[in-house]
């Protein structure tokens, strides 16, 4: 962070302007009294400037030129990293109504309700601690909701929200009349035999998919091989739906206690990138990742990434903070600004250190030629 005490001489304060950098940056406008003027920008002299300067004519365009005591401002080296500087300061600075000044919405998750007798599904935007797996995050509720519409059809959970009272003369639904439900509200299955179907269903979205896929492709081979090929058509047929399920998934969609990945974004140092960590959908500490000339020989980027991951320490963050974070990455990954590379997998036991490597020298090559 870096500070500008103004003074009563307006003249010395026109003079600093001129000095600022015209790069990305977060800046806090300090009163005499009162609260900050809190915001961030692409061109910080510019939008200072606007602020600040002195204007001939009378406008309506907001000036604070006579009433700002100190400025403050941090230089970021991307969008991204604007965003989350402004959501610490945004938290810091205002901590009843930050949300409201970012604007900023939880993105929707598929939830499934585990600690029901009989499990349902349902959308939501908030996260909580157990008795529940989240799938997402999703870009909006319409998609999250035509993934929860497909992905259902692949096994026989519930879609009633009620909480159930199971009895022989409950009405049902009509996905029980056409055997896409279990109708445990009718008795027809006990807690053990729908508890069984929800464990499929879970697996399925916590292995994105590959248990029933999998499942389903070994069956179709061996019915090939054993030359039973019209249910072998029908298995393929089936691996087809499975497949057109997950192509609905939104890319940053994962079982969130299994997010795992990072983003790399450019940075302000030369010949760098912000690395950016999530590991079991906790926000890490960022880490910078330098291009360093050790004896005259530039280090190995796979051999200095390895380092730099094994120095990530987990930690956890409570369930506000991680829903906010997941929300900063979401806005960022969903928007038509998005200026860096976002790489996820399985666990931080198997990272995919080549495509790594790639993703880093492309964002530096990017953000060099910018």
């Amino acid at each position: 962070m870096t500070a500008i005490e103004v003074t009563g001489d307006l003249a010395s304060l026109d003079a600093a302007l001129a000095t600022l950098p015209n790069s990305p940056a977060v800046f806090a406008l300090w009163p005499k009294e009162g609260e900050p003027y809190l915001s961030k920008t692409a061109l910080l002299r510019r939008r200072l400037l606007r602020l600040l300067k002195e204007r001939e004519k009378p406008s309506r365009l907001l000036n604070l030129r006579h009433t700002v005591a100190r400025i403050e401002y941090w230089l970021t080296g991307s969008a991204f990293e604007s965003s989350v500087v402004l959501y610490e300061q945004a938290r810091h600075h205002f901590p009843e109504s930050y949300l409201d000044l970012l604007k900023l919405r939880m993105p929707p998750y598929l939830k499934i309700v585990l600690n029901n007798e009989f499990p349902r599904s349902h959308i939501t935007t908030h996260l909580t601690r157990t008795g529940r797996l989240y799938f997402g995050p999703f870009r909006s509720r319409a998609s999250a909701e035509r993934f929860e519409g497909q992905f259902l059809d692949l096994f026989q959970m519930r879609r009633c929200q009620e909480d159930l009272v199971p009895s022989p003369a409950h009405p049902g639904c009509i996905y029980g009349e056409m055997g896409m439900c279990l109708r445990p509200c009718q008795l027809v299955v006990g807690p053990a035999e729908y508890a069984h179907e929800v464990a499929r269903l879970v697996e399925f979205l916590r292995t994105d998919g590959r248990s029933l896929a999998d499942a389903i492709a070994h069956s179709r081979d061996r019915l090939s091989d054993t030359m039973q090929f019209e249910e072998a058509a029908r298995q393929h047929k089936r691996l087809e739906k499975v497949e057109d399920v997950l192509r609905l998934r939104d890319e940053l969609a994962r079982d969130v206690d299994r997010l795992n990945g990072v983003a790399i974004t450019p940075s302000l140092a030369p010949f760098a990138v912000e690395m950016w960590f999530v590991r079991e959908g906790n926000w890490q500490e960022p880490q910078r990742f330098g291009f360093e000339v050790r004896e005259g020989k530039t280090v190995s980027l796979d051999h200095k990434l390895r380092e730099t991951f094994a120095g990530v320490r987990p930690r956890k963050l409570g369930v506000r903070e991680r829903q906010e974070y997941l929300a900063l990455l979401a806005r960022w990954y969903y928007s038509s600004w998005r200026d860096g590379e976002w790489l996820s997998f399985d666990s931080y036991d198997d990272i995919p250190y080549r495509k790594l490597v790639n993703a880093v020298s492309r964002v530096s090559h990017r953000g060099a030629d910018s």
